[in-house]
């Protein structure tokens, strides 16, 4: 007896995901996610804000020229991904659609890492973003304080830089604006006061990794 044929996840099964998860559907399969935890959206909020102002809004002399979104629907195929965060550059999408979902690849994404989402990311969803051909990636770790940079080179993506801790990013493809990586690990006010003291310059050297804690 012939064993049974798996059946394929289809768009409708994601009306049957609990609110407080989210759904995406992989190679034909329904996985569900716990929606992020609170230092998972911190940073997430604040990568955002980096990107948005110079590059989107035009803030600060940035070159704008961009479209950024938090957690958009895409669609590849018979994929429907959720990246955390995603830009367009305007000349491919000139404006707001006022469909749910996207189809036209963006230009960056990244994906915001966890304990039960990094080997999703890693293994399974950054494939189809090559495949598509998405050409910027970013990965941030908030465990590990890290940033991944990639791009896609012939279907393949290249790790261009990798920043950590409280180091200066000019991560492709928006080297034309700098941020601190430290911002996006600040998760309290006394946190937030410690940087704006460091951001300053001073004669002296302090210790900032005691001062301002996992």
């Amino acid at each position: 007896m012939s064993s049974p044929v798996e059946r394929r996840a289809v768009y409708d099964d994601l009306y049957g995901v609990p609110e407080n998860m989210i759904g995406e559907i992989i190679n034909g399969e329904l996985i569900a996610t716990p929606r992020p935890r609170r230092k998972h959206l911190r940073t997430s909020t604040i990568l955002g804000a980096k990107v948005v102002g110079p590059f989107d809004l035009g803030e600060g002399g940035g070159p704008g020229g961009w479209w950024f979104l938090v957690e958009p629907e895409l669609h590849f195929g018979d994929h429907v991904l959720v990246p955390d965060l995603a830009g367009w550059r305007r000349e491919r999408m000139p404006g707001p659609i006022e469909d749910y979902w996207f189809e036209v690849p963006p230009d960056w994404v990244c994906e915001i890492l966890s304990s039960g989402t990094e080997r999703t990311d890693r293994v399974r969803k950054m494939p189809i973003y090559a495949e598509f051909g998405i050409p910027h990636l970013w990965l941030v770790d908030p465990i590990t304080k890290t940033l991944e940079v990639y791009k896609l080179d012939s279907g393949r993506w290249v790790l261009l830089e990798t920043y950590s801790q409280d180091q200066i990013v000019r991560g492709e493809p928006f080297h034309q604006v700098e941020f601190n990586l430290a911002h996006l690990w600040i998760w309290s006010p006394g946190q937030m006061a410690i940087h704006c003291f460091f951001d300053q310059t001073y004669p002296w050297d302090f210790d900032r990794e005691t001062l301002v804690g996992p």
